[in-house]
């Protein structure tokens, strides 16, 4: 049992670069737009897959004819995608990114297809989470469907990590079946409702964050790495410096990572010391999925 059952979203995502973002009610010229294959939960789960992690994705998809093309290239990526289905008069979920030439980016999500995830659907392939070592959700698909899949992974023993993005509130149920709890500084702060800012902020909210619930928790921090809290340490997890191209796939690069980690028997240390480099790698190109680490890639930083 070393696979990695990822159950989220799947998206086409339009990404355009532009030299600012328009203000209110304006009109800004001259973007240039690429389509790339997207959603928190597929975007994961070819960042473990292409790090050698064995990966089951389940998801949905629209009627449209953009949801075929997507599946297929988490297949290419080397995902398990036979759980996909197409929902019959939904859109397949797109993303709308805003990309600016520091690299960093805005994005609005169309869920579509993604909100028919059922809690049924979970319980149908309990069978599949059973077989997996670490089961990986976002909040891309409805919640009750997360909280069943966290239930459904806990009965058969399987791992539950769960990247709290966007940020919802959630129940202390769910979160006392979640080990990690992973996030950003800013889902961080909407949790415990304060300021969470850089390394010493972190490092003083992880802990609080296992106080809600959590058995573990990391809080990324994109260029500065990311903060463990697990057991009584707190760990500061530094990333290397790397020339920023579009930070879009960092997260779920770094998630991805972690569960394949996770997946072959490593520590949640030692796996977010792997995750916070293949984090790194993937700013360093263009696009969600297009700029997913290999482990030749990660090994070099």
């Amino acid at each position: 049992m070393a696979g990695v059952f990822v159950m989220g979203s799947i998206n086409q995502d339009f990404v355009l670069r532009v030299e600012r973002r328009p203000g209110p009610g304006e009109t800004v010229t001259d973007a240039e737009l690429s389509l790339y294959p997207g959603g928190k939960g597929a975007n994961q789960a070819a960042a473990a897959a292409l790090l050698g992690a064995e990966v089951t994705f389940l998801g949905r998809v629209g009627d449209d004819g953009l949801g075929e093309p997507l599946v297929r290239n988490l297949e290419e990526k080397g995902a398990d995608a036979s759980l996909v289905e197409r929902v019959p008069g939904r859109s397949t979920g797109a993303a709308f990114i805003t990309v600016t030439p520091d690299g960093e980016n805005a994005i609005t999500v169309a869920p579509g297809a993604n909100r028919a995830l059922s809690p049924r659907d979970v319980e149908a392939a309990r069978e599949r989470i059973a077989a997996c070592r670490v089961l990986v959700a976002q909040m891309e698909i409805p919640r009750e469907t997360v909280l069943r899949g966290a239930r459904v992974a806990s009965e058969v023993d399987t791992r539950v990590l769960l990247n709290l993005a966007p940020p919802f509130r959630v129940s202390r149920e769910l979160l006392s079946l979640l080990d990690p709890l992973v996030v950003n500084e800013h889902e961080a702060a909407f949790l415990l409702e304060e300021q969470v800012e850089g390394v010493e902020g972190a490092l003083a909210a992880a802990p609080k964050l296992r106080r809600l619930g959590a058995r573990s928790a990391v809080i990324t921090l994109g260029a500065a790495g990311a903060v463990v809290a697990a057991g009584e340490s707190v760990t500061h997890f530094p990333a290397p410096e790397v020339e920023v191209v579009d930070t879009t796939g960092a997260g779920d690069a770094f998630v991805g990572a972690l569960a394949a980690r996770l997946a072959g028997g490593e520590t949640l240390e030692e796996a977010a010391a792997y995750a916070v480099r293949a984090g790194a790698a993937a700013v360093t190109r263009e696009g969600a999925q297009g700029a997913l680490p290999t482990p030749e890639v990660v090994e070099r930083l």
